[in-house]
């Protein structure tokens, strides 16, 4: 089986700085837990890295929507808080 692409613009150090902002906001926490889960690909928990990540080429996809490019911009801090912002309020 091939191996997908990762998507270089998520680097360890982006996922610190999305942390601390994300604690920096306890209002959204329950909402970005629950979006851990919805949003990792399935039984990930079998496949390396055994983290709750997103499927690479579904990353890559919504980082192209929103930053244009090959996909491979890492997003803003920022940008995360504003997404779980817009999730928390959305209709369900």
């Amino acid at each position: 089986m091939a191996r997908r692409p990762g998507v270089p613009g998520l680097s360890l150090a982006w996922v610190g700085r999305a942390a601390l902002v994300v604690l920096a906001q306890p209002s959204l926490w329950t909402t970005a837990v629950r979006q851990v889960g919805r949003l990792a690909r399935p039984q990930w928990w079998r496949h390396r890295p055994f983290l709750p990540v997103p499927a690479p080429d579904y990353l890559r996809f919504r980082l192209e929507t929103a930053y244009g490019g090959a996909g491979d911009h890492a997003p803003d801090a920022e940008d995360l808080v504003t997404y779980l912002r817009w999730v928390r309020h959305f209709p369900r």
